[in-house]
């Protein structure tokens, strides 16, 4: 590594999360991720035990990145931080910590918005996608189809207008029975299920936005009526469910992304944030690739959830175009690609 080398040290602390990463000339050196299990036994996310589980994990986890990046401290270029759109306590203490370290070893701030980030995870390893590019990003708490000019130009083409389709899953999830977190549950049932066993209304919104809150109420009601002709029907049938609303969840995503490379006339198309390790939708979206000619890319597990890594890739990329963020910088709960 020569002396003029970019290291950027990166912290994520959005939600449930607590990660620290380095980067050297936009080569990702590590990506330390602790996460909190305090939040099982309450079926979510509490966002002030995720602060508190924040600030017990956040100097371990940094400190980790460093030691094992094999770089010191006084070698750093920049710190980057996640501003938004997260939790307010949880980025809070990220912040912090960020303008603290960087005030103290006298280096610029980069703030980094989260969602960005999420898209940029693909340019961490090959192969990376050529721009423009369309990115479907799915998540707890974003559904969002972003139209992708370059690595700092991006433009939300199509979004939901109520809930995520991670929140989907973890709500179906519960009506199931199934611990938090659902998603990945009804993920691992559906392999052993039949997609086809039950309908559930694919809601079409216009445009290319989404609508996820009618599956979850449909649910309800189906489970309702079912459970009083046999309350056992849940147990019995639980593949087949998880299965079922996991092939209408998909479709949905599905039909407006088909639309948007349609409307653009783009192939090349990625997936993102932390619903993007559903096997389902990976293994559709694969195959419906295949079929169109449509270049697909899909991160490593490890880059679609909540991590560093991502942020400081976007880092990254503002340190190149010079983009610093003042002391004086706030967290932002919502925060606009």
């Amino acid at each position: 590594m020569g002396t003029n080398d970019i290291f950027i040290l990166a912290i994520e602390s959005s939600c449930d999360e607590t990660s620290a990463a380095v980067i050297a000339d936009g080569k990702v050196l590590n990506n330390i991720v602790a996460t909190q299990s305090v939040h099982e036994k309450y079926g979510g996310v509490v966002p002030e035990l995720a602060s508190r589980a924040h600030q017990e994990n956040l100097i371990p986890v940094v400190q980790e990145a460093i030691l094992s990046s094999g770089i010191s401290k006084d070698q750093l270029s920049a710190v980057a931080f996640t501003r938004g759109p997260g939790l307010m306590g949880s980025l809070l203490v990220g912040v912090s910590f960020a303008k603290a370290f960087a005030f103290a070893k006298k280096i610029p701030l980069i703030e980094v918005n989260h969602m960005n980030a999420h898209i940029l995870a693909h340019f961490i390893e090959d192969p990376k996608p050529n721009f423009p590019f369309i990115c479907l990003t799915v998540s707890g708490g974003h559904t969002q189809l972003v139209l992708v000019k370059s690595h700092l130009e991006m433009e939300v083409i199509g979004e939901t207008q109520d809930d995520a389709v991670g929140e989907a899953f973890d709500k179906t999830a519960k009506l199931l029975g199934l611990p938090y977190p659902g998603g990945p549950l009804i993920d691992k049932y559906a392999k052993e299920g039949n997609p086809k066993a039950f309908q559930f209304p694919i809601t079409r919104m216009p445009e290319l936005n989404y609508s996820f809150s009618g599956i979850k109420t449909a649910v309800l009601y189906f489970l309702r009526d079912q459970l009083k002709e046999n309350p056992k029907f849940i147990e019995e049938n639980l593949a087949d469910l998880c299965a079922s609303i996991q092939y209408s969840l998909v479709e949905m995503l599905l039909i407006k992304l088909k639309a948007a490379v349609k409307q653009y006339g783009v192939k090349e198309v990625a997936i993102a944030g932390g619903v993007s390790a559903n096997s389902g939708l990976r293994d559709t979206l694969t195959q419906f690739a295949t079929q169109k000619g449509w270049n697909l890319y899909i991160p490593k597990f490890e880059y679609c959830t909540d991590n560093a890594a991502m942020i400081a890739m976007a880092a990254h990329y503002k340190y190149l175009k010079g983009e610093f963020s003042s002391m004086d910088v706030t967290p932002l709960a919502k925060m606009k690609i």
